[in-house]
């Protein structure tokens, strides 16, 4: 099966996250999504690990409300050591299912930020990407910044970050999809938190 690898901290998911996802399977192709909650993003400080495991048995809950969905909610993260690097979660999961392909899925500002990313050349070669559109970003310059690498040498790079490593090991083809398409739904979660948290009624927005 062709999987899409759809990870974050989730606090809480909304209908921008669930409009992703449909986009994934009905317009894309994909057989699965994979819902992976994020314990903590190694180079952002916005969550704490310790509630894991409570925003995974949300994101359950949020799912089973939605039983057309082609998603699985998945909690590798959650059993893996930290820091936990995305490329370490693909090889997990390339490993324990080896017959599947997979395919991580992200935003245009983090497909902006990738070089602070732990091994992104391999995160772009070996596995390949879907990205979804976020406002203010240019994706196609962004692509085309990122797929100018590959007819260059390999380089090295000093470290930009936490979560930073080498640039490309290696010469490979970046695989980088845009999903044009896709919806934007101009919503986040840390917006949603400030509501809730302001005593607004933000619920209509949940998934």
């Amino acid at each position: 099966m062709r999987i899409a690898v759809y990870s974050g901290s989730f606090n809480p998911l909304h209908i921008g996250h669930l409009a992703i996802m449909r986009y994934l399977t009905e317009d894309m192709g994909f057989d699965m999504v994979y819902l992976v909650v994020s314990p903590k993003n190694p180079i952002k400080d916005t969550v704490s690990a310790d509630t894991g495991s409570e925003r995974y048995e949300a994101a359950v809950e949020a799912v089973a409300r939605h039983p057309e969905l082609k998603v699985r909610v998945d909690g590798i993260e959650l059993e893996m050591p930290a820091p936990q690097y995305t490329i370490r979660t693909l090889d997990a999961l390339a490993a324990r299912e080896p017959d599947n392909t997979f395919v991580f899925v992200l935003g245009a500002d983090n497909l902006a930020d990738i070089r602070r990313w732990r091994d992104y050349g391999r995160i772009l070669s070996d596995y390949g990407v879907a990205v979804y559109p976020r406002k203010g970003y240019d994706m196609s310059r962004i692509r085309a910044d990122l797929m100018a690498e590959c007819v260059q040498p390999a380089v090295q790079t000093p470290a930009a970050g936490p979560d930073a490593g080498s640039a490309r090991p290696d010469n490979g083809i970046y695989r980088i999809t845009l999903m044009e398409d896709a919806p934007v739904v101009d919503i986040s979660s840390s917006e949603l938190r400030a509501a809730f948290a302001a005593g607004i009624d933000a619920s209509a927005y949940l998934m």
